[in-house]
């Protein structure tokens, strides 16, 4: 696959899998071995792990909305800068529904392989969405 086929795939996961909350799509786009290089916590590998984690995602954050922020590829790899919006109205990680509207910022980089996502990383503020869900409390400014 070329750059920017790549780049591509990465557009329609964000967009068919995390933003219309179409786990199907996750079967063509994510090969069945995926590897999470940075598993959240509790997640099982594979696809199948991945999955897991978008549908406890979608349930805490059924309005959530990923936007692209900046995309960058090179090889056979996609770095993804991103921003994703939503509500707090299910159960996550233990944290009952809050409802706040959070703002996370993160980064994925993905590795494809034969028009798949083959292993991942993501890294997001997570301190900030704890603050945001006011389980860790914000530093009070002088």
């Amino acid at each position: 696959m070329s750059v920017e086929e790549n780049r591509e795939l990465e557009r329609r996961f964000i967009e068919e899998v995390i933003n219309q909350q179409n786990l199907a799509a996750a079967d063509e786009l994510v090969a069945e071995d995926v590897v999470e290089l940075d598993p959240f916590p509790g997640q099982e590998p594979g696809r199948e792990g991945l999955k897991g984690v978008l549908r406890m995602l979608f349930a805490a954050f059924p309005d959530q909305k990923w936007t692209i922020e900046e995309l960058i590829a090179e090889g056979d790899k996609v770095v993804n800068r991103f921003t994703w919006r939503g509500t707090h109205r299910g159960d996550f990680l233990g944290i009952a529904p809050t409802g706040s509207q959070v703002e996370v910022k993160g980064v994925v980089i993905d590795r494809f392989d034969d028009g798949k996502i083959a292993d991942t990383r993501i890294l997001m503020d997570n301190l900030g969405l704890m603050q945001q869900l006011g389980v860790v409390p914000t530093p009070q400014q002088d």
